[in-house]
Formats: C-alpha cells, sequence, structure tokens
C-alpha cells in the first residue's frame, strides 16, 4: 500500500517540474521581449544618415580640375561602389562577410559557426559581426562602440545592424561601409585613400592581389601594415586569397598567380596634403565665403585659379635667389641656412624674405602665391598681410593721373632740386635722388623710366592729391594718405593689392577682382560658391596705353634694364620700387597675358644691403618666375593700343598742339596719341600757325641739351617773367 501511494505521488513531481520548465520558458520569452523592446526602441532613436554622414578632407583642385591638395578634415576621399575594383569587393566579402547577401543584418548560421570554432580552440579566435554591424559600429562610435566587447554593445550593434537594413539596400550599405572603414597608416580612411595611399593607384584599379592586402587589413591595421609588417600584410593576402578559392570566387591558379605577383608598396603615401602660403589663403577665403557648418561637413570641392608648376617655380625661385643674395658680401643679416626652429619668434624670421603673386590678367585668377621663404619654418603670408611701404612702384599711377589730366609723355619737367614753397602742401619737404644727381629739364616720361624722385613729384602736383587719390582708389588702394610724399610711395599696402594694381594696365584699365576660388561644390555636388568675376573700368584705356608704352622703356633702357641680362627676352612692362634707407625691394611688371609682382626686404623692416634696389634684390625673382610661364598658355606677345589712334604734333611745353613757334623753339615732336588725349587748342606759349603735316617733327627726337629757347619757354609757361 505504501508503494503503491509513493506510485501515485511520481506525476505530480514531473508535472511540476513541466509547469516550472514552461513558466521560465514564458519568462525567458517575455525577456527576449523585453529585450527586442529596449534595444528596439533604443536602436530607432538612431539618425540613419548618420551611415552615410562621413567627415572627409575638402579637396582643392588646381585651374585645369586636376587634383592638388586636400584641407582639414578626415583622410577620406568618398567613391561610389561602382569605382571600387571587383578584385577588393570580392576579396571583402570573403574575408568580413560571405553570407553578406543572405542575411538580413545579422547572420545566425555566422554566430553558430563563430561560437563552435572558438569552443573547440578554447579561445575567441573568431567574432561574428557583419558587415552590416560592423557598418553600426563605426557609423556611431559614440554610442556603441567601446573600449571592450560586452554583452550591451553587441546587442546594441545587432539591432542598430538591423534597422540599417531596412533603411539601406545591400549595395549602399557595402558603399558606405568600404568609404568608411579605417585602414591605418595614422588616418586613412575609406578605400580610395588606402589604395592611393598603399599603391598610388584608384581604388578602381587595384589588382586581385592588391585587393585581398587590402582586405587582410581590415581586421589589425596595425599589425597587418604592409609599410611596417609586409610580412604579416602578405600571410593575411594570402588567407583571404586562399578563402576565395574555397568560396568559388577565384580559382587556384588564379590565387597563386596574385600570390606570385610583383607587390610595390608605394613609398609616397598617396594624395597627401600639401603646405604652402596659396592653400593657407585658400583656407582663409573659405573662412569668409562658407558658413562654419558648410566647412565642418567637409567633401568640399575647392576648383582654384592656381597653376600647380608656376607655383612651384614661384616658390623655388623666391628661396633660390634670396639664397644669392645673402653669399654677397654686403649681406650682414642672418642667413636662411643658419636658421633653427629654436630661434623661432612666433611667425616671423630673422632672416631675408620674400613673397611673390602672380594674376592672370584675362580672369583676374592668382595663378600662384608665395608669402614666403619657407611655410614650415613661418606661415606668416607677406604677399597678403604684411604691409611695407611701396616706394617707386606707386610712380606709374602717380603719371597715369597727370596724363589724365592733359599731361603727355614728352612734356618737358625739370629734374632739378625741388624749391622751398614748391610743392604747397609741404611747403619745407624737399626730396632728392636715389643717386644724388639732378639732370635739368627732361621729358616726362624720363622721370618714370629712370625713376626721378624730383620729377615724380612735379608730375604729382600737376595731378594733383586728390586726383592721384582717386586713382589709387579706383585699381584697388583706397584711403590713400593725403600728403604729398604719397608721390613717392610713402605709404604701405601689400604685395596683392600693388600686383592687382598693376594687372589694371595690363587689362587697358579694367579692373578684374583677383580671386583664389573658382567655384565650391559640397559632397553632394551641389555648388555653394561660384566666382563673381567682377570687373569694372579704373583707367581710361587709352591713358593706360600710354603708361604701358612709358614702362615698357623702363625694361628696356630704364631702371629694370638688367631684365635682359638674366634671361627675359619677351615683351612687357613694370616698375622697379626701393624704399628709403634700401628696406623694402620690389618689382612688378606685366606682360599681355600675366601679371607678376615681387617684394623682399625683413620682416622686422631695416637696411637690406646697401644699394639694395628692386632691380637688383626683386627683378631676378621676376624673370625667373615669369620664364616659368610657358609662352602657349601664357603669350606675351606686343602690347597693343585698345582705341584708335592718331599722330599728333604736341609741345612739350604747353601740351598743345604744336606751332611753327614751338618748332623753331625746339620744343615739338610728334607721337601716336588715343583720338581722346589728342589736344584740341593751338599752343598758346609759342607764336606761329599750326603745322602742316610735312612739317611735323620726327616721333623720337635725340636726347640733346635742350636750347636756351626751351628754358624760356618753360618758365613762360609756368608764369616766370
Amino acid at each position: 500500500m505504501a508503494r503503491a501511494s509513493a506510485n501515485r505521488k511520481k506525476p505530480r513531481k514531473s508535472w511540476f517540474g513541466w509547469r516550472l520548465l514552461f513558466v521560465l520558458f514564458i519568462l525567458g520569452l517575455l525577456g527576449v521581449g523585453a529585450i527586442c523592446a529596449v534595444y528596439g526602441t533604443w536602436a530607432s532613436t538612431f539618425d540613419m544618415g548618420a551611415v552615410k554622414d562621413m567627415p572627409s578632407r575638402s579637396t582643392v583642385y588646381d585651374m585645369d580640375g586636376k587634383w592638388y591638395s586636400r584641407l582639414q578634415g578626415e583622410n577620406r576621399v568618398v567613391v561610389p561602389l561602382a569605382k571600387v575594383s571587383r578584385n577588393f569587393i570580392q576579396a571583402l566579402l570573403a574575408r568580413e562577410d560571405a553570407r553578406f547577401y543572405q542575411h538580413r543584418g545579422i547572420d545566425p548560421i555566422g554566430i553558430l559557426r563563430a561560437i563552435l570554432r572558438n569552443v573547440l580552440s578554447g579561445s575567441a579566435i573568431q567574432g561574428a559581426s557583419t558587415i552590416t554591424q560592423q557598418l553600426a559600429r563605426n557609423s556611431y562610435p559614440d554610442q556603441i562602440s567601446g573600449e571592450h566587447k560586452n554583452a550591451h554593445r553587441k546587442l546594441l550593434e545587432a539591432f542598430v545592424a538591423l534597422r540599417i537594413e531596412q533603411h539601406y539596400t545591400k549595395d549602399e550599405i557595402l558603399e558606405n561601409y568600404v568609404n568608411r572603414i579605417y585602414f591605418g597608416a595614422g588616418d586613412l580612411r575609406g578605400i580610395e585613400s588606402a589604395s592611393m595611399a598603399y599603391f598610388g593607384k584608384h581604388a578602381s584599379d587595384v589588382t586581385l592581389g592588391e585587393g585581398a592586402l587590402l582586405a587582410g587589413i581590415i581586421r589589425g591595421p596595425g599589425f597587418y601594415s604592409p609599410t611596417k609588417h609586409l610580412k604579416r600584410a602578405l600571410d593575411a593576402r594570402d588567407a583571404v586569397l586562399d578563402r576565395m578559392v574555397k568560396l568559388g570566387q577565384i580559382t587556384e591558379q588564379q590565387a597563386g598567380a596574385a600570390k606570385l605577383a610583383n607587390l610595390e608598396i608605394s613609398k609616397k603615401h598617396g594624395l597627401a596634403a600639401q603646405q604652402n602660403y596659396a592653400l593657407a589663403a585658400i583656407q582663409k577665403d573659405l573662412h569668409e565665403l562658407l558658413t562654419e557648418d558648410q566647412l565642418a561637413d567637409g567633401g568640399l570641392k575647392i576648383y582654384t585659379t592656381l597653376d600647380p608648376a608656376l607655383q612651384a617655380a614661384a616658390e623655388k625661385a623666391v628661396d633660390a635667389e634670396l639664397r644669392k643674395v645673402e653669399s654677397q658680401s654686403g649681406y650682414n643679416h642672418p642667413k636662411r641656412a643658419d636658421y633653427s626652429q629654436k630661434d623661432k619668434d612666433e611667425r616671423k624670421t630673422p632672416y631675408l624674405q620674400g613673397a611673390a603673386v602672380v594674376i592672370d590678367n584675362r580672369s583676374g585668377g592668382i595663378r600662384a602665391m608665395v608669402g614666403g621663404r619657407d611655410f614650415v619654418e613661418s606661415d606668416w603670408n607677406r604677399a597678403v598681410t604684411a604691409q611695407r611701404q611701396v616706394g617707386s612702384t606707386f610712380k606709374p599711377f602717380v603719371y597715369a593721373t597727370a596724363i589724365r589730366k592733359g599731361m603727355l609723355p614728352g612734356m618737358l619737367i625739370d629734374d632739378g632740386p625741388i624749391a622751398r614753397g614748391e610743392v604747397r602742401e609741404a611747403p619745407s619737404w624737399s626730396p632728392g635722388n636715389s643717386d644724388g644727381t639732378f639732370k635739368g629739364i627732361q621729358h616726362a616720361e624720363e622721370g618714370l623710366i629712370q625713376s626721378r624722385n624730383t620729377m615724380s613729384v612735379r608730375v604729382g602736383e600737376f595731378a594733383g592729391l586728390d586726383e592721384v587719390a582717386k586713382t589709387a582708389a579706383s585699381v584697388g588702394i583706397p584711403d590713400l594718405p593725403k600728403r604729398p610724399a604719397v608721390f613717392l610711395g610713402a605709404f604701405d599696402a601689400n604685395l596683392e593689392q600693388i600686383t592687382s594694381a598693376y594687372s589694371v594696365f595690363a587689362n587697358n584699365g579694367t579692373r578684374r577682382q583677383n580671386y583664389l576660388i573658382e567655384r565650391i561644390d559640397d559632397a553632394a555636388g551641389d555648388v555653394l560658391y561660384r566666382a563673381a568675376h567682377v570687373q569694372t573700368p579704373a583707367v581710361d584705356s587709352g591713358v593706360s596705353w600710354l603708361v604701358t608704352g612709358i614702362l615698357s622703356k623702363v625694361m628696356e633702357r630704364g631702371t629694370a634694364a638688367k631684365a635682359r641680362s638674366l634671361g627675359w627676352t619677351r615683351p612687357a612692362a613694370g616698375k622697379t620700387g626701393t624704399t628709403n634707407d634700401y628696406k623694402d625691394a620690389w618689382f612688378v611688371g606685366y606682360t599681355t597675358s600675366l601679371t607678376c609682382g615681387v617684394w623682399v626686404g625683413l620682416d622686422q623692416p631695416e637696411t637690406i644691403m646697401s644699394k639694395g634696389y628692386g632691380a637688383a634684390l626683386a627683378l631676378p625673382i621676376w624673370v625667373d618666375v615669369m620664364n616659368a610661364a610657358g609662352s602657349q598658355r601664357y603669350p606675351a606677345v606686343a602690347f597693343k593700343s585698345p582705341v584708335p589712334l592718331e599722330k599728333a604734333s604736341v609741345c612739350a611745353v604747353s601740351n598743345e598742339i604744336a606751332t611753327t613757334g614751338c618748332d623753331r623753339a625746339g620744343n615739338a615732336y610728334t607721337l601716336d596719341l588715343p583720338a581722346s588725349l589728342v589736344p584740341h587748342d593751338a599752343c598758346h606759349v609759342h607764336r606761329g600757325g599750326v603745322m602742316a603735316d610735312s612739317d611735323r617733327p620726327g616721333e623720337n627726337p635725340a636726347k640733346r641739351t635742350a636750347p636756351e629757347g626751351i628754358f624760356r619757354s618753360f618758365k613762360r609757361f609756368f608764369g616766370g617773367e
């Protein structure tokens, strides 16, 4: 009876066990449901747009639309999946996720396989993260990634991966993955940057062996680095190739050939960002043209006006020619060769510096900008930031103003000492000439050709200080000081300003706004900015042509005649500039295509060296730079008048139509003039009738000592007895 009773109680215990299992099962389901609800809800808060929102460095293109450099941001170049080699895609899938196109973000088969292998090996040697899970982890590093793997992170990663699969197609997921993944070498992000860095080729061109090596890097970019651990990288490549054979993606023969193929690892890390003054100026312009949000997004395509060959030539010329100056016996300042970064004083250097700017006259685009001898040693851009006294480089604008007011190139001007009270706004001011001599009565153009200070002051007085200031403002030099010393360039400006102002003469009086950035596109290809190509009339075209004619003579027989011996042979016009005590040396010159300005000096203004004229220090740099500008792209042909010309006989004293009296006094000369500048009235100084064509004197009279009649005529014109 007792045994029978015990047997009847056994089913109750069994039923209790099943009930317990059922309860546990229900609780498990509820737990799983709760986990799914919690992590599913959490995953739903993630912005799916972040998956394709990849910070990347903005790319800078040159004047031809070719790659030039990169700017701030992650070292990544985003490319569409269609521009990624199939060799790499297959290797990637074999290495990381062979069932990528079969699962929906989580691969249960892969998880079970990984668990089995890890159990059999006794350690966690194989992970089970799909490409989608890896993309989730890399897309949301702050929320998902962590130093250590744990259940929480893996669960969140899995649920976010499921959301990504719902939001994007498989190809879109793969495209975002290959552009986002890290490839080591400091900061290589994405397949394009990696293939350029390691093999010097685009992602679309990688071979089977190269693609397998790149796929092998992903699991340990530092451990498998081909630049530091080539054998490890090759072992990883071989493992990927073997896996591809096993999956049937390639044959054993193809794998064997890929293993034996010569693999050349690039020593140049791909498209490295450059450092120079032009790029620094571009970055400065970007901050003025775009918002901070637009800049922070990165991925910008910045199309510039830079000519890389001319930029490199200008950088080389500035340093090379100044090294020659430093080697001269009269140079007593520190040399760049002796400079040490330990001596660095903020952004300035103790050694001789220089700057150069090259502007394309036809567009206003800046083709080259050099702000110093070495950007690393000093990033201070002297071409745009340094305000230095411009000296005689300003004289052409004084002459342009005087010509507009009626002065002609052959007008007689006294090169004698400035008398006390002669300069109305500065009665006691009496500047001399740089060579300490005075040459008496000269044709006005000689004052510019030979850079005679006393003549230039008198030309300025003829033009008027206010009118000269208006001319300066029209060419981009505003706020000119209201003192006569400006006739000799006694004011500060930067090199870019002066170079741009000279391009007005090259453009027959038209001022074209100079610029570095042609267009900016965002990562999506939308245009954020396009250069306006602003141009305005600044100087009368006829006046501009006459000034160019005089500046051409500066290079033929004036202060810049040395250009020919330095190797310059093409038509050009320009002007030297030297400031008091030889603290600044300038040369600004132009052809029909380009205007180039050069400045030389010490950052802390002081005498460079005795006789440190612009022709000696700045002109050689100009010649080197302009000779580097090929004639096919930048033709330098003879300057032609933009307006019809008329042959006119004029009086050198009165600037009026010459009479027979002017001819008898030796004051008549003939020249070609723009119609708008031909005088209308007969000379009021000399008596006689207007000369017939047959009576006209020669166009280029030989230089001779002026007869007594000229002195009398000159005194009479200026109100003397």
